[in-house]
């Protein structure tokens, strides 16, 4: 966002030609997550002096939260650097130092993500026994064969059935149940369980696209994304190292903690300026010059900007927008807020004085029978744990201990955050018990986990293309206001 009263030499790119006025603008950037802080860093190093980064947190980092456990580093946040083929996340790290200690055996997971590419998956179900490994994979070919297909049709620009609902959950359910119920060779015993394995690989689906259900994701849309090629890669000493070589060569006195903004005043007069100027507590001693942008902070103090770059979360835009922005933000902004989607992803991390695993296993996957028909994978909020999907191992022991992370996603995620350790403890282990068959697997001695969902300064983990919703609708999010014609003459 940018004042509205812009000279003529200056209207097609306000910010670029800047420099060449007689004072460096003045910026404001809200938020200090990966996106901000590589704003920020790209802003001083093209020669732009006056910025202030807001932050309302106490922090840097954003949905980056690594924490210290003992030896080693736990990520509530961003764990894996996906793909490194002209990932600049990679090359930062790579340049840095950051994998030197990443084992070869973290270089390269799945699409459903893990901590290993070594080790056999358990799909345990909830009567306690383990799903062979042949009938497993049988039913993995199927599904990613369906998998292929959802990819066709922003791919191919393939024509969505009306049957489908343009949804990934309804589409993919119904065309793996049909394959399923076809098959002349599988006993009645077996199309349940291929059927309840449906059930659980949309779950861990839902939690790999931050998503309440994979019904909710559009199935033109979900070819949209790609993978960047390369091997995924785990940090050993934390994601949060990203974080700090982007923000060291920040100046302390740019980054500003504990500063929610209550609103910005944007598209205004010099005398609107000046009256929220004069009625808010400031710190600012400068007369507001003509139409700048004004934020103001919740403390009441207001910091006068000639562009402001906001890197909020869209969950925080879905809750605060109608009040965020005055004027209102135009409505196609604001529609294309309401149509994206947002969900919370959580972790959970168990730590156990020794392994009741066996030394193959990568992973534990709760397949539960009695959802072999499911519809809906909405729960009751007494059922929220019903939500988890699995349990990953944590390798190398060497680094980790004897660690699990479980997976849990969508309104279910946020009944967990309002448990207590103590109470998310009992309930993950009667689980463990339940599915893995062995009564004796001891309570965890320490858990630890994210909580995306209920902090008021992330609100979720992070969006996806809803049905109803477009890459048209990020496009949109990013244009910068106010709209202003280009008039450029094309470059020759």
């Amino acid at each position: 966002m940018q004042s509205c009263e812009i000279s003529s030499d200056s209207t097609d790119d306000p910010l670029s030609s800047a420099l060449h006025r007689h004072r460096q603008p003045r910026i404001a950037v809200i938020g200090a997550g990966l996106a901000g802080l590589a704003t920020t860093k790209t802003l001083l190093e093209n020669g732009f002096t006056n910025v202030t980064v807001l932050e309302a947190s106490d922090h840097i980092g954003g949905r980056v939260q690594s924490i210290q456990h003992g030896k080693t580093t736990l990520e509530l946040g961003a764990t894996w650097i996906h793909g490194a083929n002209g990932n600049p996340i990679y090359h930062l790290a790579e340049d840095n130092g950051l994998l030197e200690h990443t084992t070869e055996e973290e270089r390269s997971v799945g699409r459903i993500s893990l901590y290993a590419k070594n080790g056999v998956a358990h799909y345990q179900t909830n009567n306690g026994k383990r799903i062979p490994k042949d009938l497993v994979e049988e039913f993995s070919d199927l599904y990613n064969e369906v998998y292929e297909l959802t990819q066709e049709f922003f791919q191919n620009g393939k024509p969505v059935g009306a049957e489908s609902q343009n949804s990934v959950g309804i589409f993919t359910r119904d065309v793996v149940r049909k394959k399923i119920m076809l098959d002349p060779y599988d006993s009645e015993g077996t199309k349940k369980l291929k059927l309840s394995m449906l059930q659980q690989y949309l779950k861990v689906e839902s939690c790999e696209s931050s998503s309440p259900s994979m019904d909710e994701v559009s199935l033109s849309e979900f070819g949209e994304w790609t993978e960047i090629p390369g091997a995924h890669h785990v940090i050993p000493a934390g994601f949060i190292k990203v974080v700090e070589i982007l923000a060291q060569d920040i100046p302390s006195h740019v980054l500003h903690f504990s500063k929610p903004v209550r609103r910005i005043h944007w598209n205004c007069s010099s005398h609107d300026t000046e009256e929220i100027v004069d009625q808010a507590d400031h710190n600012q001693d400068q007369r507001p010059s003509p139409s700048p942008v004004c934020v103001e902070c919740e403390d009441g103090e207001c910091l006068l900007a000639d562009h402001v770059i906001i890197t909020a979360s869209l969950g925080v835009l879905k809750k605060a927008h109608e009040t965020l922005f005055s004027p209102g933000l135009p409505l196609d902004k604001a529609q294309a807020i309401q149509k994206l989607g947002i969900s919370t992803t959580d972790k959970i991390f168990l730590e156990f004085a020794e392994p009741f695993w066996s030394p193959e296993c990568n992973s534990i996957q709760f397949v539960w029978e009695d959802e072999a028909q499911l519809e809906s994978q909405a729960y009751p909020e007494e059922l929220w744990y019903r939500k988890i999907c699995s349990f990953d191992v944590l390798y190398p022991p060497e680094r980790y201990g004897h660690m699990l992370s479980g997976w849990i996603c969508g309104e279910e995620a946020l009944c967990m955050e309002k448990c207590d350790d103590e109470t998310v403890a009992e309930i993950c282990t009667e689980l463990l018990r339940q599915f893995t068959g062995n009564q004796n697997i001891p309570k965890p001695r320490r858990i630890l986990r994210s909580s995306w969902g209920s902090n008021p300064y992330i609100r979720g983990s992070y969006s996806f293309t809803r049905v109803g919703s477009s890459g048209r609708d990020v496009e949109k999010l990013a244009e910068p206001l106010p709209y202003i014609k280009n008039t450029k003459a094309p470059v020759s």
